[in-house]
């Protein structure tokens, strides 16, 4: 594998980086509700399924 020099390392780096097409405020703000939406909605499900899951368990232990 062939050693970069560090000036060329930069130049590589500039060019890559001028490519980069970065989000407008609106899809970020878009974005960033969905993802909260998204975790409240699989909190309240993982929470109906840890409360269900522990019902069950405390009742098979009643059991004995």
């Amino acid at each position: 594998m062939a050693k970069t020099s560090p000036g060329e390392f930069i130049r590589q780096v500039r060019a890559e980086a001028s490519k980069v097409v970065w989000p407008t405020r609106k899809e970020t703000t878009t974005t960033a509700i969905f993802v909260g939406l998204m975790m409240v909605i699989l909190s309240v499900f993982f929470l109906g399924v840890d409360t269900l899951f522990g019902a069950i368990v405390r009742w098979l232990l009643s059991l004995v």
